[in-house]
């Protein structure tokens, strides 16, 4: 099981895409796999006979551990089991991306791919650091493996719960099949028959509540099951809390930001694309980050670590938790071209289509409630990034122009940064920078 995520502990094997006793080539789906984040596809890098399926599918599978032994076909297993190891090994199939091929970009220092060396199996297995490579590694048995989901967690996968919402099933009263009673897609598909073949829709129970019994039902309180995103969200962010940070807030007058973004949306109607505020807000944020190199930074094993590519992380909520999509190279990147993107990710983030590529990477996070009315708040960093942008809704004050009382639309915004990384009058002049941009948004795409 690769490692598909930095935020990745272990991942579903949702289903296979090759039998027993296929011809693998370099390339092919194996199988596809669930994580906290997304549905991805587990690739070959060799060639070879699929051998054995060493997990079931719907298998929760730790990070490491051997999925699948690939090999020359003489060792061809369809039950459960693993074979014993023959007298005379056969070579190993070391399973690597080539040279060339893009490892998953994580925040932590990128670790040295170590030589892989050849075992006398040729299993498929992965190695738990993140260097992207895939070997192959003895099996000390041959049982199908299975991992216990978290306590308190829905058993169940992203997959899973998007068919669910758009079927309107409640997956906390559905009984899972699979592995420790997860819930599997097979059970929601079994679901959605029952309520089409039903002649009315059960009404679906009441949660549990938990009382005590002192209180006598006097203080009530009802357990909810938290999705993996949401777990995943909740440790990140109490990893975060350990971070030295402190807050900046600006004021934007945002008249000519309004009025410009309008001249824009009327040259982009023949293409069909609109541009947001909050496009705008990730144009400039890219362009203000690429003049100030020190902001584009994380920390790292006792290193500022500066980085060459500015990718602007746009937090997006979902059914299921936070997710901060990727617009990679933003600040060589066109307005229109953002707009399309940034409304692309939103999308899949919803709908649970995000790829791995599509949520790494991040240098900077942008986070926006304006649309909810929400004036100003203070966001909470996105290890290891050093700055998140949190932007509040347009707010009409009044204001003198030329002896006369007049409203100008103004957005707060609330810069959040690494004290490890920067200092204050570093952070302030990043920060002044990006208001100038705002305030002369022609400057934007200059």
């Amino acid at each position: 099981m690769p490692r598909l995520s930095d935020t990745m502990e272990e991942g579903e094997l949702s289903r296979w895409m090759k039998q027993v006793g296929d011809e693998i080539h370099k390339g092919d789906v194996l199988a596809e796999i669930e994580t906290d984040k997304a549905t991805m596809d587990l690739e070959a890098f060799d060639n070879g006979i699929l051998e054995q399926h060493l997990v079931a599918a719907g298998a929760l599978v730790p990070i490491g551990e051997p999925v699948a032994r690939i090999g020359d076909g003489s060792n061809i297993v369809t039950g459960d089991a693993a074979p014993a190891a023959p007298a005379v090994a056969a070579p190993a199939v070391v399973v690597a991306p080539p040279a060339d091929a893009p490892a998953p970009v994580v925040a932590a220092a990128a670790a040295a791919a170590a030589p892989a060396t050849p075992t006398p199996t040729g299993e498929l297995r992965t190695s738990p650091a993140p260097t992207g490579e895939l070997r192959t590694s003895p099996a000390p048995t041959g049982e199908l493996r299975t991992s216990p989901a978290p306590t308190g967690e829905l058993r169940t996968s992203p997959l899973a719960r998007k068919i669910g919402r758009e079927h309107g099933i409640d997956l906390h009263t559905l009984t899972g099949t699979g592995p420790q009673g997860r819930i599997t897609r097979t059970d929601v598909d079994s679901a959605i028959a029952k309520q089409q073949t039903a002649p009315a829709k059960a009404a679906a129970p009441a949660p549990v509540v938990a009382t005590s019994a002192a209180a006598s039902g006097a203080n009530e309180s009802v357990d909810v099951p938290v999705s993996r995103i949401r777990a995943v969200t909740a440790r990140r962010l109490t990893e975060s809390q350990a971070v030295p940070h402190f807050f900046l807030t600006s004021v934007v007058n945002v008249e000519r930001l309004v009025a410009f973004r309008a001249d824009v949306n009327e040259s982009l109607a023949a293409l069909g694309t609109k541009v947001s505020l909050n496009d705008l807000f990730v144009r400039a944020s890219a362009v203000a980050l690429r003049a100030h190199p020190e902001v584009n930074a994380s920390w790292g094993d006792g290193v500022i670590r500066r980085h060459q590519h500015v990718n602007v992380g746009v937090a997006v909520a979902t059914d299921d938790g936070l997710l901060v999509p990727v617009v990679a190279d933003a600040d060589q990147k066109p307005l229109g071209a953002i707009a399309v993107e940034t409304r692309a990710l939103a999308g899949l983030a919803r709908s649970g289509g995000l790829s791995l590529g599509q949520m790494t990477g991040g240098t900077f996070t942008i986070s926006n409630l304006g649309m909810f009315g929400i004036d100003s708040f203070t966001a909470v960093l996105n290890p290891p990034e050093a700055g998140i942008l949190a932007i509040g809704a347009a707010t009409d004050v009044p204001a003198v122009r030329d002896g006369i009382l007049v409203t100008v639309p103004t957005v707060k915004i609330t810069l959040t940064v690494d004290h490890r990384v920067l200092d204050g009058a570093v952070a302030a002049a990043f920060l002044r920078d990006l208001v100038a941009l705002l305030e002369e948004p022609l400057r934007i795409v200059l």
